[in-house]
């Protein structure tokens, strides 16, 4: 059995009682940079053999986790902090798991972006995730566009030297919005500053990891979107749009996938 464990994100007090079984049991932990998991598991007298496992070695590293596997050892996957595959390595793995017919499970914990969510204020009842976003302002331009008019909060991840520039291109494609910068989160220095992204960040020197939450957008105004998503539909088909086209208009129009707005023309 392969165990994805979260570990703490600063606060070593919140490691859970079933991430230390988990890694006192199993026979090998896969660590994102093991001079750093090493802090973690002397703290809590965790002596297992340990293996490296990163971004620039995901699929190498991962074959050689299936053949740990596949002798009958159980393995460990940490990263550096919090929760594997959210941001972190993982998710190549993951597949290879599931193409390789291996079971697998996840120890849950920490994770950034929920005690951000919460610290922001803002809405919760629906939000995206995004993470980090690229560092050509050109990708990160592409990634954010069709996310402009959904009406959910957005959530982002930002290394403290990229934070001024992550915010200068959320405002250039989202435009002025109400957001909060939370930084260190668990940690001594925790806090959340509140900003607009056309005014920016007052810290003038960034340090620790931050999570940016922004408010969501509003869907394009259209007289149509007071329909009903299938009539919607039917009304750019009728005006001589091709079904797909229908579809991709209407999910733009109103703030949603196009996958929901796809299932609802084929009822």
């Amino acid at each position: 059995m392969l165990y994805f464990v979260s570990t703490p994100i600063g606060n070593l007090g919140d490691m859970s009682i079933r991430a230390i079984e988990t890694l006192n049991l199993v026979d090998v932990i896969a660590c994102e940079d093991t001079r750093t998991s090493l802090k973690l598991l002397n703290h809590y007298n965790i002596k297992k053999p340990l293996v490296s496992y990163h971004k620039f070695n995901e699929r190498s590293s991962g074959e050689k986790i299936l053949q740990e596997l596949s002798s009958g050892k159980s393995v460990a996957v940490i990263t550096d902090a919090g929760t594997p595959v959210i941001s972190d390595p993982g998710n190549v793995l993951a597949k290879l798991l599931i193409e390789s017919g291996f079971e697998f499970t996840v120890i849950p914990g920490a994770t950034a972006f929920v005690p951000a969510l919460i610290l922001s204020g803002m809405d919760a009842s629906r939000f995206t995730f995004i993470g980090f976003l690229p560092e050509k302002k050109k990708d990160a331009e592409e990634l954010l566009s069709p996310y402009k008019n959904i009406p959910s909060t957005l959530v982002f991840y930002s290394a403290p030297h990229d934070l001024k520039r992550t915010v200068a291109v959320l405002y250039s494609v989202l435009g002025d919005r109400q957001a909060v910068a939370v930084k260190e989160i668990t940690k001594i220095h925790e806090g959340a500053e509140r900003f607009t992204l056309g005014r920016g960040v007052s810290e003038e020197t960034p340090r620790g990891e931050y999570v940016i939450v922004v408010e969501g957008g509003k869907a394009e105004q259209n007289p149509l979107n007071s329909l009903s998503i299938e009539d919607h539909i039917k009304a750019y088909i009728e005006s001589g749009m091709s079904k797909m086209d229908a579809v991709k208009r209407v999910a733009k129009e109103r703030g949603i996938p196009k996958s929901e707005v796809y299932k609802r023309s084929i009822e």
